[in-house]
C-alpha cells in the first residue's frame, strides 16, 4: 500500500499554522515594519526641521547683533586686548579660568566703555528675543579654546568675564574660523550646565578683512526632545491601533478569498490522487469546484482542471520547465563571470593619488571560487583594503562572496573602524546564514596623510609588511573568529605605521597552500623568499614575482584553489617612526 503523505490538520495546528493565522501574522509583521520605517523617517524629518529652525534662528540673531555692534561700537580694541592677554598667560594660570582669582585678575575689563557698550547691545537682544545667551568671543586655534570677551548674562553662576575660556572640539573650531559669515555655521553639543545647546554665530572683521571676534548665540534644544517624545507617543498609539485593525480585517478577507478556496482545491487534489490509485478515471474533481474569486486562486482551479483532463499536456509543460531551468543555470554561470569582473581591475587604480600605488589579482581555479579583494577610498584621507576567502567552491561561494563584499564595503563607507566593520558584517551575515557558510577577512584602513594603518583580522592569513629599505616579514597578528561562524562576536584591531617606501602584501591561503605533484605545500617561507627576490619592486611586479615562484614550484600540478594577492606601496610624506603592533 502506498504511503500516505497528506493528513488533516488537528484543531491546535489549525489555530497556529492555518493560512488564516499566517495571513494575520504576515499582515501584522508587514504593518509593523512599515510603521516603524514611517516612524523613523517621520521622527527624523521632524527633528531635522526643528533643529534647522533653531540653527537658522540663532544664526540670524547673531548676524543682526553683529551688524548693530559694528555700527555702534568698535569691537577690535577689546577683542585684540583680550586675545593678547589670554595668549600671554602661562598654562598653569590659564587653567584657573572661572576661579575668583582669575576673574579678579581681569576685572578691569568690565570698566571699559567699549565693553559696557557691547554688553548693553547684546543684553538688549537677550531681553528682546527667545534666546538663552548671546555673547562676544573668539576661537584660539593654538589652544583649541573659545575665549570670552563680553557676555550680558547677570546670573553669577553662569556668567563669564573677559579672558575666561572653554575648550572646544577641533571640528567646531575649524568650522567657525573657516566661516565668512555668509552661510550658516553651527555646533550642537550636550553641555554640563545647560544640556543640549545649538550655537551659531557670525564673524566680526576689521578693516583688513581679518576676523577679530565672533557674535555667538546659544539656543536650548530641550524643546526638540519634548517634541520628539510627544510625537513618538501619539504615533505609536495610532500605529498599534491601526495594525490590529488592519490585521483582523485582512485575516477575515484572506480566509474568505484565499484559505477556503485553497482548502477546496487541496481536497479536490487529494480525491483525484485517491481515485487514480484506485483506478477510477473520472475528470470532474476540479471542474465541479466552480471557484469564482477572480484572481490567481480561480486561475489555479482552472489550471488543475486542465491538468486533470490532459496529463500529457502537463508533462510537456514539465519538460519546458526543465529546459527553462537549464537556461537559468546557463545564465547563472554567466552571472558568476560578470561577478568576477566586479573586483577592482583597472590599473593604475588611483592615478591622481601619488601617496600610494596598489595592485591586486585573482587567478581562479577551475571551479568558481569565493576569494575576493577590494580597495577603495572611504574619504580623501583613508583607503580601505580588504582580502577575504569564502568557504566552499562554486556558485554558492561566489554568491556568498558578493554578499560579503557588499556588506563590508557598505559598513566601511559609513566611516566605521576596522573592528566595528567586521563586527557589524558578522552580525549581518549571521542573521541570515542558513547554509552556515563563512568567510575569512583581513581588513585595514590606511590614513594616507600619516601612514597609520588600522587593521583587524577575522581568521585570515597573516599580512606581510616591508618596512622602508627592509625586507618583507610576516606580521603575526591575533586572529578573530571567521565572519559568519558565530553571532555576537566582537573583533579587535591593531595599528601598523607605514613609512614612505613601506609595502604591505595580502593573500589568501591559495598561495602558501599551492601544492606540487608530490603533495608538498609552497608554504609561507617560499612565499617570503619570492617577495624578497626584489623587495623594492613595484606592487605589480611583486605579484608577478610571487606568481612566477608558485608556478615554478607546482609545475604541471592542477591548481586546486584560487590565487588571490594584493600589494600596496605607501609613498606619502609620513614622519619616520617605528612600526607599531597593538596586537
Amino acid at each position: 500500500m502506498a504511503k500516505k503523505t497528506v493528513r488533516d490538520m488537528n484543531a491546535t495546528e489549525r489555530k497556529h499554522h492555518s493560512l488564516e493565522v499566517k495571513a494575520f501574522r504576515s499582515t501584522i509583521m508587514g504593518a509593523v515594519v512599515l510603521g516603524v520605517a514611517a516612524f523613523v523617517i517621520g521622527l527624523g524629518i521632524y527633528t531635522y526641521t526643528l533643529v534647522h529652525q533653531y540653527i537658522t534662528e540663532a544664526f540670524n540673531l547673531s548676524k543682526s547683533a553683529a551688524a548693530i555692534l559694528q555700527e555702534t561700537v568698535d569691537v577690535e580694541p577689546l577683542a585684540r586686548d583680550v586675545i593678547r592677554e589670554y595668549r600671554a598667560l602661562p598654562d598653569e594660570k590659564r587653567e584657573q579660568t572661572g576661579t575668583d582669582a582669575y576673574r579678579e585678575r581681569f576685572s578691569s575689563y568690565t570698566e571699559r566703555e567699549d565693553y559696557q557698550m557691547i554688553r548693553k547691545v547684546l543684553g538688549d537682544f537677550v531681553n528682546a528675543v527667545d534666546i538663552d545667551d548671546i555673547y562676544l568671543a573668539m576661537y584660539d586655534r593654538k589652544t583649541c579654546a573659545l575665549v570670552y570677551m563680553a557676555d550680558p548674562d547677570d546670573d553669577p553662576e553662569t556668567y563669564v568675564l573677559p579672558v575666561e575660556w572653554d575648550p572646544v572640539n577641533e571640528k567646531e573650531l575649524n568650522d567657525f574660523l573657516g566661516s565668512d559669515g555668509s552661510s550658516e555655521v553651527y555646533s550642537i553639543e550636550n553641555t554640563k550646565n545647560y544640556g543640549w545647546l545649538c550655537t551659531s554665530g557670525v564673524p566680526i572683521k576689521n578693516s583688513d578683512g581679518e576676523t577679530v571676534a565672533f557674535v555667538l548665540s546659544d539656543i536650548s534644544l530641550a524643546n526638540v526632545a519634548n517634541g520628539m517624545r510627544v510625537f513618538s507617543v501619539l504615533y505609536l498609539t495610532a500605529m498599534i491601533f491601526i495594525i490590529l485593525l488592519v490585521g483582523i480585517l485582512m485575516a477575515r478577507h484572506m480566509k474568505e478569498k484565499l484559505a477556503t478556496p485553497i482548502n477546496r482545491i487541496a481536497e479536490a487534489a487529494q480525491n483525484y490522487v485517491d481515485d487514480r490509485r484506485k483506478g477510477i478515471k473520472t475528470a470532474d474533481h476540479f471542474s465541479s469546484l466552480n471557484i469564482r474569486t477572480g484572481d490567481e486562486i480561480e486561475n489555479l482551479s482552472l489550471i488543475m482542471d486542465d491538468m486533470e483532463r490532459d496529463l500529457t499536456e502537463y508533462e510537456e509543460n514539465l519538460t519546458k520547465i526543465t529546459a527553462e531551468k537549464e537556461r537559468i543555470s546557463t545564465e547563472l554561470s554567466l552571472a558568476t563571470k560578470i561577478q568576477a569582473d566586479m573586483l577592482p581591475n583597472i590599473y593604475p587604480a588611483f592615478p591622481e593619488r601619488p601617496e600610494f600605488d596598489v595592485y591586486a589579482a585573482m587567478d581562479p581555479a577551475k571551479e568558481v571560487g569565493g576569494d575576493f579583494y577590494d580597495f577603495f577610498l572611504v574619504d580623501d584621507d583613508h583607503l580601505c583594503l580588504v582580502m577575504a576567502d569564502v568557504s566552499g567552491k562554486g556558485v554558492p561561494a561566489a554568491l556568498f562572496m558578493m554578499a560579503s563584499k557588499i556588506i563590508i564595503a557598505s559598513n566601511a563607507k559609513l566611516g566605521k573602524s576596522p573592528a566595528q566593520i567586521l563586527t557589524d558584517t558578522n552580525a549581518a551575515i549571521c542573521s541570515n546564514n542558513r547554509e552556515e557558510m563563512f568567510v575569512t577577512v583581513w581588513l585595514g584602513i590606511l590614513e594616507l596623510s600619516t601612514g597609520k594603518l588600522t587593521a583587524a583580522n577575522a581568521g585570515h592569513e597573516y599580512p606581510v609588511l616591508r618596512k622602508a629599505g627592509g625586507k618583507f616579514e610576516l606580521v603575526k597578528d591575533k586572529h578573530g573568529f571567521v565572519i559568519g561562524g558565530m553571532d555576537g562576536l566582537r573583533y579587535r584591531e591593531y595599528e601598523l605605521k607605514m613609512q614612505p617606501g613601506s609595502k604591505l602584501f595580502l593573500y589568501t591561503d591559495g598561495v602558501p597552500e599551492a601544492t606540487n605533484a608530490e603533495g608538498e605545500l609552497f608554504d609561507t617561507e617560499r612565499m617570503l623568499e619570492a617577495l624578497n627576490i626584489d623587495p623594492s619592486a613595484t606592487p605589480e611586479q611583486t605579484l608577478k614575482n610571487v606568481r612566477a615562484a608558485v608556478d615554478s614550484f607546482v609545475k604541471e600540478a592542477e591548481q586546486f584553489d584560487d590565487l588571490t594577492m594584493l600589494c600596496i606601496e605607501y609613498k606619502g610624506d609620513a614622519p619616520a617612526a617605528d612600526v607599531q603592533h597593538n596586537i
